[in-house]
């Protein structure tokens, strides 16, 4: 089938096709579109992110109801507000020649009175976040005993946030004979379950492989030290002065933090969360599609109501916690038949996390270098100069020509054309002369530890009720690390091991100095011998481990420092020692940061 008259769609709805433009179905459209027309049937359709998955099931949705009853008839339930607002306006769009068609957007942030308001003036269509419909459905504010169609959309991303339980609650209140649709771009089991529970012999629909990503999305990823990951972000942007970006950061701190970060250095750039009210979602989104915004910094969450086809990239400054969520990361570019760049900033130890990815997406990540000083000078440069010259020449500014041939009437040709450029090419000549990223190898020691890594010793261990992943959750907390960030932990009985990056090292020194948890000194040192041996090991333990003496030390930090507190002393000089024999001297503060410790000019807005 080539056409969408083809499809077997009703003139209505095929003249808001045209008004829309649409020339032929996707393949899930093409798939999908006939069974559910031709037949009543529960359906599992599996396809990537911007594929058309909305049209596929809106379509048949529209051609089915009866438009004349004011009874709901169709659900749909969707992850976020975005997407609920967006599939709720693609509908609208859809049925724009459908007479009495009034579908309803059901999701919180908004006034619950309004929404309850417009569904009972008749709603053919219901389209909700689980959260908010189940307290209307709790309410008595709906009533969606009678629906024919209930779809799941996203519903491998409704329930990595916890919406299952909320989903099996709204789905008991509706008829057992409805037709159920479920929609995914990922399987993951608890998605194959929610099928076998909630359907009866559904028809199976998938567009490429499960879980595979789409085709016209390339993926790359760069190998920096964790110090340097706004660093290497900030290059990237440079290296592509025409990007339209999407960056995901794990938390909402992050993509605060990040997006304000890029805004204080000249970026055009907006954050997007759910601590964000509606009215600043809506804004922020808005200006994204407005092109206002080049770097839309966002979560997992948020991210899933972006639904904008000239994304030219999607930056994972950090790499979700499962790797099935990439999918959905790297979906958001790539969309309607246009290619798209998937790149993600990595240290050391999250590139085991690139091979799973690869082998979930079926897909092969090409390991590139960040693009160095003078290439993003060459790239800025060209990229200006192109501009100037498919610049529209405005009439108006005639009246100043004769001021400025003046102006530069003793300067020659070249000399004009140098002066004009230097302009943009000093600033960011000057900055990349100062900036420095340190170049990280991917290569391993024989005992599986790298010159980037480094091993420390902490007196804890089992008899103080900790175990590797404890442990690890431990210094996560305290730290605030990722969760990446701490690796190789082995406990022993009364000490442990656990390794982090180098660039981490100073930070974590520093925080464990006279640093107490439940009344007792948690002492950390870096580790001489990488944990390989255990004569060391075995003096510390033997003379009973730093913690049963921290236990004795109840004065004040005056009193520590003297007298028991020689013993700290001591250990310091000896981590000092060990710091200097190792040449990893302590780093200033102006190091670690380099959009705070280089004078760079502001980026000019695009």
């Amino acid at each position: 089938m080539n056409t969408f008259q083809d499809l077997g769609l009703n003139p209505d709805l095929l003249q808001a096709i045209t008004d829309m433009g649409f020339e032929t179905p996707s393949d899930i459209q093409n798939k999908a579109i006939p069974v559910l027309l031709e037949q009543d049937t529960d359906l599992v359709a599996l396809a990537q992110t911007g594929t058309g998955k909305t049209a596929a099931f809106g379509f048949p949705m529209l051609q089915k109801i009866h438009l004349e009853s004011r009874t709901t008839q169709g659900l749909i339930l969707s992850p976020t507000r975005e997407l609920c607002l967006q599939i709720s306006n693609e509908l609208k769009a859809y049925g724009k020649y459908c007479k009495g068609l009034n579908v309803v957007a059901i999701y919180g942030g908004a006034s619950i009175t309004d929404q309850a308001r417009d569904v009972k003036r008749g709603a053919q269509i219901i389209v909700a976040t689980p959260g908010r419909m189940k307290d209307m459905i709790k309410r008595r504010l709906v009533d969606i005993s009678k629906i024919e169609y209930a779809v799941l959309d996203e519903a491998d991303e409704m329930l990595n946030m916890g919406f299952k339980e909320d989903i099996t609650d709204i789905l008991a209140h509706t008829p057992e004979e409805k037709n159920t649709w479920l929609f995914s771009a990922t399987m993951p089991k608890e998605v194959a379950n929610i099928a076998k529970h909630f359907m009866v012999s559904p028809v199976e629909i998938t567009v490429g492989n499960k879980n595979e990503s789409t085709n016209q999305v390339t993926h790359e990823y760069y190998l920096v030290n964790a110090r340097d990951r706004y660093a290497a972000l900030k290059r990237l942007a440079d290296a592509n002065p025409d990007i339209f970006s999407v960056i995901f950061c794990r938390t909402k701190r992050d993509t605060q933090k990040i997006a304000e970060q890029l805004i204080e250095d000249g970026y055009s750039a907006g954050a997007l969360h759910g601590d964000l009210s509606q009215n600043q979602r809506d804004l922020v989104m808005k200006s994204f599609r407005n092109q206002q915004i080049q770097m839309l910094v966002a979560t997992d969450v948020a991210a899933r109501g972006i639904d904008v086809d000239d994304i030219t990239h999607v930056i994972n400054y950090q790499l979700p916690d499962e790797p099935e969520v990439y999918t959905h990361r790297s979906g958001r570019t790539g969309r309607a038949g246009k290619t798209g760049i998937s790149m993600v900033i990595v240290s050391k130890s999250e590139v085991r996390k690139i091979k799973s990815i690869e082998r979930i997406i079926k897909k092969d990540f090409i390991k590139k270098d960040i693009p160095d000083g003078m290439e993003i000078c060459e790239v800025q440069l060209m990229s200006l100069a192109n501009k100037i010259h498919n610049t529209e020449i405005n009439p108006e500014i005639e009246q100043y020509l004769e001021r400025i041939n003046t102006l530069f009437e003793n300067t020659t040709k070249d000399e004009l054309i140098k002066k004009f450029f230097s302009v943009e090419f000093t600033r960011f000549y000057n900055y990349y002369q100062k900036s420095r990223i340190q170049p990280v190898s991917e290569s391993r020691s024989s005992n599986g530890e790298s010159a980037n890594d480094t091993r420390y010793f902490i007196n804890v261990g089992r008899k103080d009720g900790y175990d590797w992943m404890t442990l690890k959750d431990f210094l996560k907390e305290v730290l605030e690390l990722g969760r990446d960030d701490v690796f190789k932990v082995d406990v022993k009985d009364s000490f442990s091991f656990f390794t982090t990056d180098k660039s981490l090292q100073d930070k974590v020194l520093a925080f464990f100095t006279d640093f107490k948890h439940e009344g007792r000194f948690v002492n950390v040192e870096v580790s001489e011998d990488k944990g390989r041996s255990t004569s060391r090991n075995k003096r510390r333990s033997a003379g009973g481990g730093f913690g049963n003496k921290r236990k004795s030390f109840d004065g004040d930090r005056k009193e520590r420092r003297s007298g028991a507190g020689r013993e700290r002393s001591a250990a310091s000089g000896n981590r000092r020692s060990r710091r200097s024999e190792g040449n990893d001297k302590p780093k200033t503060a102006s190091s670690r940061s380099e959009s705070h410790s280089l004078d760079r000019p502001r980026r000019s807005r695009r």
